[in-house]
């Protein structure tokens, strides 16, 4: 896991996800960050305070998906489409990344934002929800109540994410969230025909497959005979159903068995890692360290405390 500097250091050029992004737009107006970190993953969260007798916003396609949670204020600021819908502490906001919006914004306002990529929340599709990737989105919301994800976005405002161990937490929490949002408001794409990939069953059959499989070595040739395709149509159409080629979606599956294992159980590293498929301890300690960004042992020593 890799701290950026704090927020108010930021350049705005290097605000996350380029020049349109939401971040961007809001260090472009009068809106001041308070607090910004990177939180691994391609994550991203900040906390924002304004303060203003009335000005408009104006978000156009920022290209990532924006999870919004007042924390104090909002009580005058509105979203043009929606007059009279004003927000309030713990009332949130999905914001996809293909969204335009304009919004009057008055008096004062607290709120945190958490930042994600349109890919974090499609792959959780398969795993999660046995659903093709690719006919999900971020559904666009205004001041909607969903009190288990506003109290998560409560503690990810709570933790020190300049601390390592409050980091690690603050990515744990983060990813609980984009479950829940996977299934509250995840919706079916309009503007995409699905052509080529999987079809359910074979798709279902091979995570199946690899799911009670991760402790040993995978091939392509075994997920080929699985799929009855050629390695080469497999190669192919896996990447299309599931969002990555075969072997980083293997090694995704198998870096969250072992954030499992280490969240929940007591194993040794040894045994995790032989649980989740890698050659040994070592080999295990460094690639799990090159993903998280910290060792096994104190990724557990930070997420069970």
């Amino acid at each position: 896991m890799i701290a950026r500097p704090p927020a108010a250091e930021l350049n705005p050029i290097e605000t996350p996800f380029g020049l349109q992004s939401v971040c961007h737009t809001l260090g472009s107006s009068n809106a001041n960050l308070d607090r910004f970190a990177w939180l691994g993953d391609r994550l991203a969260v900040a906390i924002w305070t304004r303060e203003t007798k009335e000005a408009e916003t104006v978000y156009d396609r920022p290209g990532h998906h924006t999870l919004s949670c007042y924390l104090d204020g909002g009580y005058r600021t509105e979203r043009q489409k929606m007059p009279g819908h004003y927000g309030a502490p713990s009332r949130l906001c999905t914001l996809p990344g293909d969204h335009e919006s304009r919004w009057w914004v008055r008096g004062h306002m607290h709120f945190m934002h958490l930042y994600f990529l349109p890919e974090h929340f499609t792959q959780r599709a398969v795993q999660e929800l046995d659903r093709e990737p690719r006919e999900l989105t971020l559904a666009d919301r205004t001041y909607f109540e969903d009190a288990r994800i506003a109290s998560l976005c409560q503690s990810l405002a709570n933790e020190d994410w300049q601390d390592p161990d409050g980091l690690l937490r603050t990515n744990e929490t983060a990813h609980q969230v984009l479950s829940l949002l996977l299934r509250a408001q995840g919706v079916r794409r309009t503007d995409t025909a699905l052509k080529g990939g999987l079809s359910v069953a074979t798709r279902r059959r091979l995570r199946d497959y690899i799911e009670s499989h991760l402790a040993q070595t995978l091939t392509l040739g075994e997920l080929a005979g699985v799929a009855a395709l050629s390695e080469f149509h497999l190669a192919r159409m896996f990447r299309t159903s599931f969002g990555l080629p075969p072997a980083a979606w293997i090694a995704q599956q198998r870096l969250e068995r072992a954030r499992t294992l280490l969240r929940t159980t007591a194993l040794p590293l040894a045994q995790v890692a032989k649980e989740c498929g890698y050659a040994n301890a070592s080999h295990f300690s460094h690639r799990f360290r090159e993903s998280v960004g910290v060792a096994p042992s104190a990724y557990r020593h930070a997420v069970v405390a």
